[in-house]
């Protein structure tokens, strides 16, 4: 099962480094850039996070949260932003992203920042993950591509720490994913919007 951490209110006001900072500023124009060509990318499925506030709940969950390890994974991971804050803050970074445009644009932020992120192109459920689906149309359903972890010799249950970024109505499926094929101990994190993150821990039943 998974238990939710409470996230310190005042949060947002821990401090970024300047390059930290800098580096998510042009982050941000390039996202801008690349959204104005929206049309020829076909990336309906991609929506930058405030990346900020994703930065700051990382630094303080690795510096507040028991950890299993140090092994981190983005799932979904668009530009690799959140995989590359996590690098920063040195965890063992990886991410995976199914959209061919946008796996371009990961490696333009991790050569460009740069990062040692271990990214691949592909779907980031794990074999059979899909069959927890509550509705069939639900976006992180469908992806073409091998499975990642296949690819890395690794499972779900090898990673310390999980970041997504769910579609609306899409964090129940994503907590199931990481309730069924998560280890005990390891941190779902999401990005659910606007000044909300949440965190779960996966217990014992």
């Amino acid at each position: 099962m998974l238990h939710p951490i409470e996230l310190p209110s005042q949060i947002d006001t821990r401090p970024i480094p300047p390059a930290v900072a800098a580096k998510l500023s042009s982050m941000r124009a390039r996202i801008e850039a690349f959204q104005d060509c929206w049309d020829q990318h076909r990336a309906e499925q991609f929506v930058a996070a405030d990346y900020e506030l994703v930065y700051q709940t990382l630094d303080w969950v690795r510096q507040q949260q028991p950890l299993i390890g140090s092994r981190f994974l983005e799932w979904g991971c668009g530009f690799a932003a959140v995989a590359c804050l996590a690098d920063e803050l040195g965890w063992n970074a990886h991410a995976i992203e199914a959209h061919v445009d946008l796996i371009v644009q990961a490696r333009k932020t991790i050569a460009s920042w740069p990062a040692k992120v271990d990214l691949l192109e592909g779907n980031f459920l794990p074999p059979g993950a899909a069959g927890l689906a509550f509705d069939p149309t639900l976006p992180s359903l469908g992806h073409a591509g091998e499975s990642a972890y296949e690819a890395w010799g690794l499972d779900l249950d090898d990673f310390a720490l999980v970041y997504s970024y769910p579609w609306p109505g899409e964090d129940e499926f994503h907590e199931d994913v990481f309730d069924r094929y998560a280890a005990i101990g390891a941190m779902l994190l999401m990005f659910i919007g606007p000044n909300e993150m949440r965190l779960l821990r996966k217990v014992r039943d």
